[in-house]
């Protein structure tokens, strides 16, 4: 077996030496000879907060994805007032940079099926932007367009907005994450528009529906609402335990066909606080939920004039 030996002293002045990771050397403490170069570094990565310093650090291009029309495997040319290494250019190559990314930029989207994905899917990832939904939301929402712009389903003249939302709630359901069409486009239209926009996503909701048999969309259950909203509104665990139990005795009931689940949600929380003696306002209820005061005055009496209830509270869960 070969053995190396590893020189601790200079070979002239028989000074230590020392490391000089920066530079990738080994010098000596005393004459400053340097005894080795181009050393490996075999040290953690370089740490960085921001995403400037990130791709300084790169050592490659970022990962494909699929809310970029090309999947994010173009060239893009930026423009800028310095080089790679951050001297200054002059005005003329700058100029020149800034003509060769304009065409760069149409080259990407050279035809009417490129542009349009490229609208849809911008669309898709500033709705999910705005209502701070994760990466994998905006990837699945992206790959679900996909599907449907491959059908060659005519969007043309159709509300951007409204099917990009119409995505994003699919998506939400296949993630987990509890968002209505309301809750969606009240981040990305404005309050005048947003009933209409809601009818009409909700009508690209259903033909997603139908023309994508093979994308599977999860029923979001009850019990989901209550403890998104519960935790949006700090309710106390046994307030929500119990709002919990209503509903899973009143579920063939079948409450909320044809109804906003954030009501009914919002009711069952309503209910359970006041029999626990919890002092909750409809207001707070209501500007958390997305529903109007009377909507859930109006989900209350259904659910206890509907139905003959009987609660006995257990000692875990009655006020000590």
């Amino acid at each position: 077996m070969e053995t190396i030996e590893i020189e601790t002293k200079c070979t002239v002045c028989k000074a230590s030496l020392v490391d000089d990771t920066d530079n990738g050397e080994i010098i000596c403490s005393g004459c400053g000879i340097v005894t080795q170069e181009h050393i490996a570094d075999h040290g953690p990565e370089a740490k960085s907060n921001s995403l400037e310093d990130k791709m300084k650090l790169a050592r490659a291009t970022g990962q494909t994805s699929y809310s970029q029309h090309d999947l994010g495997i173009t060239t893009e040319i930026s423009v800028g007032s310095t080089d790679f290494s951050g001297k200054k250019i002059n005005a003329e190559t700058a100029s020149q940079m800034h003509r060769l990314g304009k065409w760069q930029q149409r080259v990407r989207v050279s035809s009417s099926r490129d542009r349009r994905l490229s609208n849809i899917l911008g669309t898709v990832s500033e709705i999910c932007q705005k209502n701070s939904l994760p990466k994998n939301v905006i990837e699945t929402a992206s790959l679900i367009y996909r599907g449907l712009d491959g059908k060659n389903i005519k969007v043309k003249g159709k509300s951007v907005v409204s099917i990009s939302a119409a995505v994003v709630y699919m998506a939400c359901k296949q993630c987990d994450v509890i968002r209505s069409l309301q809750e969606i486009l009240r981040e990305v239209c404005h309050a005048k528009d947003l009933k209409s926009k809601t009818k009409l996503a909700s009508k690209y909701y259903r033909t997603l529906v139908m023309e994508l048999p093979t994308v599977t969309v999860p029923i979001v259950t009850m019990d989901k609402y209550i403890s998104k909203i519960a935790n949006m509104t700090n309710t106390e665990t046994r307030v929500e335990r119990l709002s919990l139990e209503i509903a899973e005795k009143t579920k063939d009931r079948n409450l909320a066909d044809g109804k906003a689940p954030n009501g009914i949600a919002a009711a069952y929380l309503y209910i359970a606080s006041i029999l626990l003696g919890q002092s909750v306002l409809q207001r707070d209820m209501s500007s958390v939920s997305g529903v109007t005061e009377v909507t859930i005055r109006n989900r209350c009496k259904e659910i206890l004039s509907c139905f003959k209830l009987k609660v006995t509270l257990r000692p875990t869960l009655a006020k000590k």
